[in-house]
């Protein structure tokens, strides 16, 4: 196994795309999604502690997610099946880039991964029928410090007129009354 995962950095200092080597042979594709080692010389300092994974439908919008501190986590996304426009925001007060986001089309054809540190709110939109996420995350989950920014309060256009919403995600604040439990520390170390 030759090939290794690359690292890639983006407008937002914290989210990164990891590309993932793919292996192909007569019986099909075997993808590394995790490397604890090549992370750590890499700079990300990720601990697993929980994982979950998610099945939409098409037109699905599932977000825009986080975990306040003390309970905050940095987060690995991927997808095993169908395709989604994965969409982070950046929540730090005092961040050069607060109130940016990135938005990421990753598919099972296009197995990249994002790593997001904390800081940050996350969500996606199923551009296919059971698309299948994967998320690994480095603290496991608190729901009393389960929060959200409502999807349409800041400038991304996510293409669908009606989307489908959990009523959670319906209810939650807009960007501009949003308060933010983090701070922006220049040069932190993810994790």
């Amino acid at each position: 196994m030759g090939k290794s995962m690359n690292i890639e950095n983006t407008k937002l200092a914290g989210v990164f795309i990891i590309e993932t080597p793919i292996f192909k042979d007569e019986r099909g594709d075997f993808i590394k999604t995790f490397h604890q080692d090549f992370f750590k010389k890499n700079g990300l300092d990720f601990k697993l502690a929980e994982s979950y994974f998610s099945v939409s439908e098409k037109n699905v919008i599932r977000g825009m997610h986080f975990q306040a501190p003390p309970a905050e986590h940095a987060k690995m996304v991927y997808v095993t099946q169908g395709k989604i426009l994965d969409v982070v925001l950046d929540i730090r007060a005092g961040s050069p880039t607060y109130g940016q986001y990135l938005a990421v089309e990753i598919s099972a054809e296009n197995p990249k991964m994002l790593f997001i540190s904390p800081g940050f709110a996350h969500g996606f939109l199923a551009l296919e029928n059971n698309s299948c996420v994967t998320y690994l995350l480095s603290s496991v989950h608190s729901p009393e410090h389960d929060q959200g920014v409502h999807i349409d309060s800041f400038d991304m256009d996510w293409g669908v007129k009606n989307p489908i919403l959990s009523k959670r995600d319906q209810g939650f604040p807009r960007f501009e009354k949003f308060k933010s439990p983090f701070q922006y520390k220049k040069n932190e170390t993810p994790n």
